[in-house]
């Protein structure tokens, strides 16, 4: 881990998935963030029903975090199993299998070298990747999420 991912901006996994969902209306991030801390922001119509509210607040509490992760990226601080599943769906527009098996808990995903980077980088500590690329960069290879320790 190099010392720049240690100082990286600290997100909940729900202002994650909230500040991802709002990558779909194609704002720059300046416009984004003034949008955010102004609380100008859609009604989320989607299967997560949003409340951009929250985002807006969360912001307010802490601006400096905030705007870090919007610039730089952030780490989220606590993953799950469906927020992982979730945050692909709205971060890289891929759909992921969800295995809820006792012991075999995992999020199985295609991904590109550059998502699974991406993907790293934004997993909170106590998660694993398992799988090697194949083929080009930019072609996907099949990836599993698991948790680093099992109870």
């Amino acid at each position: 881990m190099s010392s720049s991912d240690k100082s990286k901006a600290k997100l909940s996994q729900w202002d994650a998935l909230m500040l991802e969902s709002l990558n779909a209306y194609g704002w720059s991030k300046e416009e984004r963030l003034r949008r955010i801390h102004a609380g100008e922001l859609p009604q989320d119509e989607s299967k997560f029903k949003f409340d951009y509210k929250l985002l807006t607040a969360s912001a307010a509490s802490d601006p400096a975090t905030f705007e870090e992760a919007v610039y730089n990226g952030y780490q989220i601080k606590f993953s799950t199993l469906r927020g992982i599943s979730s945050w692909l769906l709205l971060a890289l527009g891929e759909e992921a299998e969800l295995n809820l098996e006792p012991g075999q808990e995992s999020v199985s995903a295609k991904l590109t070298v550059e998502e699974r980077d991406r993907l790293a980088a934004t997993l909170s500590y106590g998660w694993v990747i398992h799988g090697e690329h194949t083929g080009a960069a930019d072609e996907k290879s099949a990836y599993r999420i698991e948790p680093l320790n099992r109870l």
